[in-house]
């Protein structure tokens, strides 16, 4: 069983037991994070992409560390004009363990928006 999941602008194949490094979730160390953003599963026996099926998935992680990756030096040089440049870049990242890649029987239900809870609010108030 494994999921395709979209974070960072990049796509994971993960299963429960692996361990990945994203781009950084802002997390606290040991806390649980769930991912929305499902692209593709497969349980073993059929491989589910339909957006309304993959709304039903749940890719559970917890975090295990924040830290940075190694240092990336630019360096831009044009010959026989006296131009260079150093730059440095550390990106940020999170290491996740991933727990448990579910089905579930239904979608999980949306909350309503505050615009429309506030607009049914009033509706009711000139009613009355």
């Amino acid at each position: 069983m494994y999921a395709v999941i979209r974070t960072g602008s990049k796509q994971y194949k993960v299963s429960p037991g692996d361990r990945i490094t994203v781009e950084k979730i802002d997390m606290p160390e040991g806390k649980k994070y769930s991912f929305e953003d499902v692209v593709l599963y497969h349980d073993g026996e059929k491989v589910v992409s339909d957006p309304k099926d993959l709304s039903k998935v749940r890719v559970a992680a917890r975090v295990i560390e924040q830290g940075r990756a190694k240092k990336v030096v630019v360096f831009k040089y044009k010959p026989k004009k006296g131009y260079h440049k150093k730059k440095g870049h550390r990106q940020e990242l999170t290491r996740l363990e991933i727990e448990e890649v579910v089905m579930r029987k239904t979608a999980p239900r949306k909350s309503a928006s505050p615009e429309k809870a506030e607009s049914e609010a009033k509706a009711g108030t000139e009613k009355a």
